[in-house]
């Protein structure tokens, strides 16, 4: 019985080892695999990204084209968030903290940068264009003195932070809104699409003219065929909307052709 036992315990402290070095083995893999970060606005993840409101954004559809068993896709935008914000709350702290390098970050703010400086409600405003200027604020949703500084400002610290871990930063300029105006979508074009891609050009990141793009997208299809695509507002996508904006941000990532991302693309 004692030699019985023996084996028992023998075979349990093998089976243990087993366990752990297959879990090692997996937890090393789940790191050496390269990572697609997204960030962003509502329009690229809405609510908790379930479309329990009926509200989607394009990120939530961007893993559907990817391999992931190669590369892991990290939807990680939010509601409300600016490029200020998402950076203010600590958001993108947390992103650095994991991020290494061959990872990979596609960033698209500016739908909420055009708020106040520092209302009661959201304090999420940043300053126009990409240069240096800066303002200090009291914010009234901290309760602290803040010095806010432009949107390129901003986008030019996601790009420089993500290259310094050896990361590729894509930027991408904002989806449009459903607003046309004699049958063309109304465009950022002297705004936040020309910032991101002044930014993204002077920094040697990969840029995306996702408000362009997506506008033409559009405009293809006509008034009728799009407004089914905006059930709440004129700014947040259903499900197929959102399905067809991640459609062209792919087809964008395939013709600019950022590092080695081609290879965990689907065919």
């Amino acid at each position: 019985m004692k030699h019985k036992s023996k084996n028992i315990v023998f075979v349990r402290h093998a089976l243990t080892c087993c366990a752990l070095m297959v879990f090692a083995s997996f937890v090393a893999t789940q790191r050496e695999k390269p990572m697609f970060y997204i960030v962003g606005d509502s329009t690229v993840r809405n609510g908790d990204g379930s479309g329990r409101n009926q509200q989607w954004g394009w990120g939530s559809f961007v893993a559907d084209h990817f391999d992931t068993s190669k590369i892991g896709i990290r939807n990680l935008a939010l509601g409300g968030r600016s490029s200020r914000t998402f950076i203010t709350e600590g958001r993108w702290d947390k992103i650095l903290m994991t991020m290494k390098k061959g990872d990979y970050v596609i960033m698209q703010f500016g739908h909420n940068d055009s708020g106040p400086l520092d209302d009661t409600a959201r304090a999420r405003g940043t300053m126009s264009g990409i240069g240096e200027e800066s303002k200090e604020i009291y914010n009234p949703i901290t309760k602290k003195q803040e010095v806010v500084h432009t949107y390129g400002w901003y986008m030019r610290r996601y790009i420089r932070e993500a290259q310094a871990k050896g990361a590729i930063a894509i930027v991408c300029s904002p989806i449009p809104r459903n607003n046309w105006k004699e049958g063309r979508v109304q465009r950022s074009t002297d705004s936040y699409t020309k910032w991101a891609q002044q930014v993204a050009s002077e920094e040697k990141a990969y840029f995306i003219d996702l408000n362009e793009l997506v506008a033409t997208k559009y405009e293809t299809l006509g008034v009728d065929k799009v407004k089914p695509f905006f059930p709440a507002d004129h700014t947040h996508t259903d499900r197929e909307g959102a399905k067809l904006n991640a459609e062209i941000v792919i087809a964008a990532l395939k013709e600019i052709k950022p590092g080695k991302l081609k290879k965990f693309l689907r065919q």
